[in-house]
């Protein structure tokens, strides 16, 4: 079976050489390697010519407007029988391309779902780190959801679907996947195929990552419940605060059972390097990691909203794509 490594890029000139570099260094080489260069205005495109032109399985495609249809456009100039999928911005682990395929050169999947692993590089990054990315052992293989920087697949499961939906500018990994299910493809996960990231590097950049998830969430009509109990939530959290008094004490219990599973996880990580100064101070920022987070989801998706009423023709194709996969 041949296998194709693709990615999409945009204006990623700092970093898409590291990734490259990964993607050439892998235990198991991919037969080609296929990046979209998603109309960037820097260098990213002469990068990636420059590794076909060194000689390397490298091939340059240039199209799309957006995540999935860039990733679409780099997977339709494939050869390859299985596709690997990654993003900009990643390092690959050598051997995650052996291990993210080795279940469908075994025919024993359809689609593999990869994991990260983060790499803070400051005091923030961690705490960030601790709080938005699980350790895999809190993974349940049963239902967990690919992402699109770390997945690989059958070709002809892509075909079956359509690719990835181009109407979602957000969340599109986890729309391929209820699309894939839907056609009764079988899911495994590989839990040592690994890409490593730099989390984002400051409290603004975490707001506007998860305003757009959340976002991404409404126009898709995806977990209404889980974000009407977030309003929930904080508006008893709220009343808490303006009742004072013990209610206070009550607050902070709730406060210790949210913040207790990215507390768990930094007394996990400690020994990636961290002394036990460090490892208080990113537990002292979990909090506010949260809020931050939390807030920008509450701010996104009545957004999602918003921008589905004035976009009709985004409402379409979202109501097209659901009446047949969900």
């Amino acid at each position: 079976m041949r296998i194709s490594l693709v990615c999409t890029a945009k204006n990623e000139e700092d970093n898409i050489a590291q990734l490259i570099e990964s993607m050439l260094g892998q235990s198991l080489r991919p037969d080609e390697i296929v990046i979209n260069d998603n109309n960037s205005t820097d260098g990213t495109g002469a990068i990636v010519q420059h590794y076909h032109d060194l000689g390397h399985p490298v091939r340059l495609v240039v199209g799309g407007y957006n995540i999935p249809s860039g990733r679409n456009n780099a997977i339709h100039h494939t050869t390859g029988d299985i596709i690997a999928c990654t993003d900009a911005g990643l390092i690959l682990d050598r051997h995650w391309l052996a291990r993210i395929t080795e279940p469908l050169r075994d025919g024993d999947a359809d689609v593999v779902a990869g994991f990260f692993h983060p790499l803070p590089r400051s005091l923030l990054e961690h705490a960030i780190a601790c709080t938005n990315y699980p350790d895999v052992s809190e993974i349940n293989p049963a239902t967990f959801m690919p992402f699109g920087q770390s997945v690989a697949f059958r070709k002809s499961v892509w075909d079956a679907v359509d690719g990835y939906p181009e109407w979602a500018s957000h969340c599109e990994d986890l729309l391929y996947d209820f699309a894939m299910q839907k056609t009764g493809a079988r899911f495994a996960f590989a839990g040592t195929a690994l890409v490593h990231f730099r989390p984002r590097e400051s409290l603004g950049q975490v707001f506007r990552q998860y305003y757009l998830y959340a976002r991404g969430d409404a126009v898709a009509g995806l977990w209404p419940r889980r974000h009407l109990l977030r309003y929930v939530v904080y508006l008893a959290a709220l009343t808490l605060v303006v009742a004072g008094g013990w209610s206070i004490l009550m607050l902070a219990i709730g406060v210790v059972g949210y913040c207790r599973t990215p507390w768990q996880r930094i007394i996990r990580r400690h020994h990636e390097g961290h002394r036990v100064l460090q490892s208080l101070l990113a537990a002292g920022l979990v909090p506010l990691v949260r809020v931050v987070g939390d807030v920008a989801k509450m701010v996104g998706y009545p957004a999602g909203f918003i921008r589905l009423w004035r976009t009709p023709i985004l409402r379409r194709d979202r109501d097209a794509w659901r009446s047949r996969y969900l």
